[in-house]
């Protein structure tokens, strides 16, 4: 192979995806914080938002978990246990090993319509989010929802490593950019300049921060804009019905050039994933052609019935009173602490140290102290924004929250 050959193929290798480089600058940031016990937990959910430790060095101990993303705390209501355990005894089994195109239970037929009626959307539940989003992107990238015309895929810079993950995938159907996080600038200028764009981002980022739908949604109706956003954190704790915090600021009918996707696990409180289409030619294509429909199986009857359960409250006052204990949480924890997401009414709050090993060591002591949080650098922040991630639950108990503010404020006059 000719040298400029072997160099074309290099660079094309590495041009979306660099795990070498990512386990060479992070392993050892890895292998401290699996050491130290924060990463890895092995654990049992008990009342509320606490968790009694069953392996390591901690074995035995309680802490209270602000790791988990179950915004309303519905992950262990008992209805939602309850419909789990239901399913699995109606059907007598959890879990059918074959593709969604050949066999299906009842019971996810029954799923997708009670979520298609809830979300004003047509509905297919998926395993996970990862994989829904592993089915969706390279039909869109396809052009067969572009009206046949492959569209320029665009990925904010900030998105989800289950969104950026499939850049590859997706580079081989049509042409891929990472722009800056919600630089609508730029992604102005795409539009201007290809027909046909695709724009992939986060209602809600992981890190804190949320898209914004409403230029986005102005960008969409000036240039025919395609929009698939990743609403995992947004689901539920927004909207009269938990439509999610994209969805809530979309018209009622998504048409032909949007898709949600989105968590049944974080705040819906159930397990795995869905996607919101707005068409019934889109919903064929994804029930023939999207990779995890046809060659997958779905998610297990444990899920559905939890999944079923959840949205049965998700039609009660209980959501709303539980939106507003979140939103009272917030609240009570932005009077103490400042962070960069201050104000916002996102439940996901980054304590920043900066240096990865002390932003490890503030985590351990935290953890000392009852606190299960995360210790985040990078690739999941950008190098030298090491921190401790917090998320808040409505199933927070506030003398557990303000003793944690009062132990970050000290970790804050330390540093």
């Amino acid at each position: 192979m000719p040298a400029q050959d072997h160099a074309r193929n290099a660079s094309r290798q590495t041009r979306y995806r660099n795990t070498a480089s990512v386990i060479d600058r992070t392993w050892s940031h890895f292998d401290e914080a699996y050491r130290r016990g924060l990463m890895g937990v092995h654990c049992r959910s008990t009342e509320g938002r606490t968790i009694l430790l069953t392996r390591g060095k901690r074995q035995g101990r309680q802490a209270t978990d602000f790791v988990r993303c179950s915004y309303l705390g519905l992950d262990n209501h008992p209805a939602v246990v309850a419909g789990a355990v239901a399913a699995i005894e109606e059907y007598g089994s959890l879990h059918w090993s074959c593709a969604r195109t050949r066999l299906n239970f009842g019971l996810v037929g029954a799923l997708e319509e009670n979520l298609s009626q809830l979300f004003c959307a047509r509905v297919i539940a998926y395993s996970t989010v990862m994989v829904a989003n592993m089915g969706a992107l390279p039909i869109i990238a396809s052009g067969h929802l572009t009206g046949g015309r492959k569209p320029r895929m665009v990925f904010d810079r900030l998105a989800h490593a289950s969104l950026a993950f499939h850049k590859p995938v997706v580079a081989d159907e049509s042409q891929v950019d990472t722009i800056p996080h919600n630089d609508l600038d730029a992604l102005e200028r795409i539009c201007r300049r290809h027909p046909q764009v695709a724009y992939i981002c986060d209602g809600i980022y992981s890190m804190g921060g949320q898209a914004p739908v409403r230029q986005l949604s102005e960008l969409q109706e000036r240039y025919g804009l395609f929009l698939y956003i990743d609403d995992a954190h947004g689901i539920s704790i927004f909207g009269q019905r938990g439509e999610g915090f994209a969805r809530s600021q979309l018209p009622s009918d998504l048409g032909e050039r949007t898709i949600i996707a989105a968590s049944l696990g974080k705040g819906f409180g159930a397990s795995g994933g869905m996607l919101m289409l707005g068409t019934a030619r889109q919903e064929a294509l994804f029930r023939c052609y999207s990779l995890p429909h046809a060659f997958s199986a779905s998610l297990n009857l444990a899920a559905v019935g939890a999944a079923l359960a959840s949205a049965r409250i998700h039609r009660t006052c209980e959501l709303a009173n539980r939106q507003r204990e979140l939103a009272a949480r917030i609240a009570f924890f932005d009077e103490r602490i400042c962070t960069a997401q201050r104000g916002t009414p996102l439940p996901i709050r980054m304590i920043r140290i900066g240096d990865e090993p002390a932003a490890i060591d503030i985590a351990e002591e935290l953890l000392d102290e009852g606190f299960y949080t995360s210790v985040t650098f990078f690739p999941t922040v950008a190098r030298g924004e090491a921190g401790i991630r917090i998320c808040l639950t409505a199933s927070h108990d506030l003398v557990e929250l303000e003793r944690l503010c009062r132990r970050i404020d000290r970790c804050a006059d330390a540093g």
